[in-house]
């Protein structure tokens, strides 16, 4: 380290010795030419190194403080003194292994921080910018380590013990062989655990080398290079295979090594802006026992494509600030001052990398390189960006300054930066008044201190530059002194006068008014004025304003104030006594509706407004004075009628008798209807909110709150079919507000079949109770209820059947068993042989008043459907009982005691298809049990096949079985029903 710092101070004496021969512009811009800013540093040092001095190294002499220095770039871990040009390091430490650049950099030579350093001239009136690099040398602070820390090894017994031998490959790398040399005894000792040290410090040695050039982005599986090797072996100690030797993470991540062949291809894609080479080694080894090793150096360079475009940094140079892309530039700048740094670059190589810069639009600014060197390099070039013309802050303020850089390939690509440049004043606008001469009116008998006029300059400049400060001097026609008659306020500008004046004495004073800025040097300038004294009664009334402008509620009751007019008149006494009236106007607006209160100048109504008949009214006020003569004036009041919300909102569409047929079908989202309501109010009391607020249980429908457009937001399902009655209400959004209920009637069905029963159905809704909601089919759930209760009846009538049958047959058998059956002997009954009933005769009773057996089926009812599989019928407005969708009703063997069920059940409900089968087995007269059930509303037998559906009307709803409701599957065969 002593050495290198000898020899480091050793170059930098000659390097200075060498400068001071030379003239001082030679000096610099040999400096410039041959970048001889370069400096040696060690890592890892402390802060505040002293590296070089930047001033001494250029030849330039400081201490008079016209030339400074500034560090435009490197300030991460470098600074540099503004007033002595001394270079150091900063808190920052330096690690070479952990800089980017240096990263698999093994040339000390190539390690190293580049640094930019500006040359201030006096008011920047010149910028020279310097380029130096700090070579940062390596020292011993890193420790060998292993890929593991572990080495296990495995070897036959009976060999001899071990020895250590390191051998040189022919890539420079340091081998280690363990040697057996004494005889190995398993029995005695089946392990041995050895330490191994390794010391850095050899020189690698040549090897084979293979080298190659690949084009970045390169698709992955691109094949580069096969390597090959030869082994004089034959069978297993003849077999090659390739890995990977010293190769580094990013190779192995990008490149693939076929184990076989040798083959050397890509495994994902190479970007040359991150990787420009790969350099790494590949070993082939035989699979004998033990393996033998050879080791080749492969190259591969990346060829650039010309996939990046230019970046355009704009940096500071000098004193002038830029900051968040905007440069702040004084005015009085000179032409060809450098404002700005402009650096663009290229990541791309050759002529992908050549960069063209220029300037776009019409701006007072150019660039020029900042360095004429012929070493800069092609894709990293340095502009200043220079005023080309002079800077006016009172013309313009500020600049968009765009800079367009395009490269060299094929095809080009281009980028673009921009800067604001906002210019800053100086002081190079005096004040000016509006007028050279202001004649000022003013009347006698005034009171001392009132105003007598307002003079007002104005400066172009800005902050302060154009505060401005008021005095008053005397006028140059006459050496006398306006003070103590005459004062001016220094910062409004107001003049006014100080004591009384008499017009009979005086009737003219002359002074001058000066105006003078805050700026360095301060500019001024000025304006005379003549105030000429008005006599008595010579100036007319005169109203704050030409026009008055009120706003009135409507509705206001009669007699109440509506506006205040203000006039004044600056004579005294009765001349400045004044009467206001009415004026009549050219429609007779105000003929009778408004009058005035002469003292106070309250205007007052005697109607009521009402907006919506008339939204304002225009009159004229005229004051008249009490002089001799007379002197009036005229005002004009504009009354502006203000809307209050007295009108509830009107719904035009649609009627509350009308509907909408929605189909079933229709998808989420679809528009239903839009109602549509006004409101004779304005403003936000004619603002109308639509809403919901009743009939919607399901959540089917929405009604957008601004357009009133009513969309479908939930699925239909049969439960929905029929009639929906929507509550809308319209508010506005007055205080308090109105508002308004409307009706909206949605029929959900495929088509509209029977538009009469719908009419009516929507009649009927009009004289429902808003609180009940009508959605849909009601008799839907009843349905689903009344099916439930069917099967269940059914299930237990077939398990009482069951148990009748059983008892029946046990007994039968029984009988017959005991009795035996005699050929050609008659039974006492035929159980399957329906007696005869004379039909005008009753029955006869027992003794103890019961009614006379019945025959075994003689309660029983066969319902036959008039259509086979439960089809159903479109109509939806036939009567009931007249229906070709009704069941027909048939008693079997029943005398006049057996029930009329078809006239018992004309009901709107399905009825289930009962067919008896005579099959079952008789039984004892005892035991006819089903003559006991009740007759009225029972069903027994063994339905093949039942159907609830049918055509059936609600109060608000029509469904059609076979076209519009949803089909309901058979019950199973063998399953009774019974309601």
């Amino acid at each position: 380290m002593r050495k290198m710092r000898t020899l480091l101070g050793f170059v930098h004496c000659c390097c200075c010795c060498f400068l001071l021969l030379l003239p001082p512009p030679l000096r610099v811009s040999l400096a410039a030419a041959k970048q001889l800013l370069k400096y040696r540093l060690a890592e890892e040092g402390p802060a505040d190194i002293r590296i070089g001095n930047v001033a001494a190294d250029l030849g330039i002499v400081t201490g008079s403080g016209e030339v400074t220095f500034s560090l435009e770039s490197g300030s991460d871990y470098l600074k540099i003194d503004n007033m002595t040009g001394e270079l150091s390091t900063t808190e920052r430490r330096i690690d070479r292994e952990k800089l980017p650049q240096c990263q698999m950099i093994f040339d000390e030579n190539e390690c190293f921080l580049d640094f930019e350093v500006s040359v201030i001239g006096p008011s920047q009136s010149w910028v020279d910018l310097f380029e130096g690099r700090v070579i940062i040398l390596d020292i011993n602070d890193n420790t060998p380590t292993f890929p593991s820390p572990v080495l296990t090894l495995t070897v036959e017994e009976n060999r001899s013990v071990f020895e250590l031998q390191v051998a040189d490959t022919l890539d420079g790398e340091k081998q280690p062989q363990l040697i057996v040399k004494g005889a190995l005894d398993r029995e005695q000792r089946d392990s041995y655990e050895l330490s191994l040290r390794v010391r850095d410090g050899g020189e690698p040695a040549r090897s084979s080398v293979y080298e190659a050039d690949l084009a970045e982005n390169s698709s992955p599986g691109t094949p580069i290079l096969q390597l090959r090797a030869t082994d004089l072996d034959v069978g297993v100690n003849g077999q090659i295979e390739y890995v990977f030797g010293a190769a580094t993470e990013s190779v192995r991540r990008l490149l693939r090594l076929d184990e076989t062949s040798g083959w050397l291809s890509v495994l994902h894609r190479i970007d040359r802006e991150e990787v420009n080479q790969l350099r790494f080694t590949v070993m082939a080894r035989d699979r004998g026992q033990p393996p033998k090793t050879d080791k080749a150096t492969v190259v591969l360079n990346i060829r650039d494509e010309n996939d990046n475009v230019p970046t355009i940094d704009i940096r500071k140079i000098g004193r002038i600030p830029l900051r968040d892309g905007v440069a702040s530039v004084a005015e009085d700048v000179l032409v060809d001052t450098p404002i700005a740094l402009v650096q663009v670059s290229d990541r791309d190589q050759g002529e992908n990398g050549v960069v063209t810069c220029t300037v776009v639009g019409d701006v007072p600014f150019q660039l020029k390189p900042a360095s004429e060197g012929e070493g800069e390099p092609q894709n990293k070039r340095k502009y200043f960006l220079h005023t080309s013309a002079p800077l006016d802050y009172e013309a313009v303020r500020d600049y968009n300054v765009v800079i367009v850089a395009v490269d060299s390939g094929s095809p080009s690509l281009s980028s673009n930066n921009s800067l604001l440049v906002r210019v800053a004043d100086t002081n190079d606008n005096p004040p000016v008044f509006g007028q050279a001469v202001l004649e000022v009116s003013f009347p006698e008998n005034n009171l001392p201190g009132e105003r007598v006029a307002t003079v007002v300059a104005t400066d172009a400049d800005s902050g302060k530059n154009a505060e401005l400060t008021y005095s008053l001097e005397p006028s140059p026609l006459s050496s006398e002194s306006p003070s103590g008659i005459f004062s001016i306020d220094p910062d409004s500008g107001d003049v006014s006068v100080q004591v009384v004046l008499d017009r009979e004495q005086r009737d003219t004073y002359e002074f001058q008014v000066t105006a003078r800025d805050k700026g360095v040097p301060s500019l001024q300038g000025s304006t005379m004025v003549v105030v000429r004294v008005a006599d008595r009664n010579d100036n007319e009334p005169r109203f704050m304003q030409d026009v008055f402008t009120f706003y009135v509620k409507e509705n206001l009751q009669p007699n109440s104030p509506v506006g205040m007019v203000t006039v004044m008149d600056f004579d005294k006494g009765r001349n400045a006594e004044l009467s206001l009236s009415i004026q009549p106007s050219e429609h007779d607006q105000a003929t009778g509706i408004f009058s005035i209160e002469n003292d106070t100048g309250t205007i007052y109504s005697t109607v009521s407004f009402d907006r919506e008949q008339q939204t304002s009214y225009t009159f004229k006020v005229k004051a008249v004075d009490g002089g001799e003569p007379s002197r009036s004036a005229t005002a004009t009041v504009s009354l502006f009628v203000m809307d209050e919300n007295d009108n509830a909102p009107t719904v035009t569409f649609p009627s509350n008798s009308s509907y909408t047929v929605l189909p079933p079908s229709s998808n989420m989202r679809t528009v239903v209807a839009t109602v549509v309501a006004t409101d004779a109010d304005t403003g936000l009391n004619a603002d109308l909110n639509y809403s919901i607020v009743g009939g919607n249980p399901f959540k089917l429908f929405e009604i957008d709150p601004a357009s009133g457009v009513v969309s479908l937001v939930g699925k239909l399902a049969p439960k929905h079919y029929g009639l929906h009655r929507l509550v809308v209400q319209v508010n506005d959004s007055g205080q308090p507000p109105q508002s308004t209920t409307a009706l909206l009637h949605v029929f959900v069905n495929e088509s509209l079949s029977n538009a009469t029963v719908v009419e009516g159905q929507v009649a009927r809704s009009l004289h429902t109770p808003l609180a009940q909601d009508i959605a849909g089919d009601p008799s839907y759930e009843l349905s689903k209820q009344r099916l439930s209760i069917v099967i269940g009846v059914v299930a237990g009538i077939m398990t009482v059947i069951l148990l009748i049958l059983v008892v029946v047959m046990a007994r039968y058998c029984r009988s017959k068993g005991k009795h035996g059956y005699e050929a050609g002997k008659k039974d006492h009954e035929d159980f399957f042989t329906p007696q005869q009933h004379d039909k005008a005769k009753k029955p006869k009773k027992d003794k103890k008043g019961k009614k006379g057996k019945q025959p075994l089926y003689s309660s029983i009812v066969t319902v036959e459907a008039s259509k086979p599989n439960g089809q159903r019928y479109d109509s939806v407005n036939e009567k009931l009982s007249d229906s070709p969708g009704m069941g027909r009703y048939r008693s079997v063997n029943g005398g006049p005691g057996s029930p009329d069920l078809a006239r018992h059940y004309k009901s709107s409900s399905p009825l289930p298809t009962v067919q008896l089968h005579p099959q079952s087995p008789t039984a004892g007269k005892k035991h006819q049990a089903v003559q006991d059930l009740p007759p009225a509303n029972t069903f027994v037998g063994a339905g093949d096949n039942i159907s609830i559906g049918s055509d059936h009307c609600s109060e608000y709803s029509c469904q059609a079985g076979s076209k519009y409701s949803k089909q309901v599957r058979a019950a199973p065969p063998g399953l009774g029903a019974g309601r």
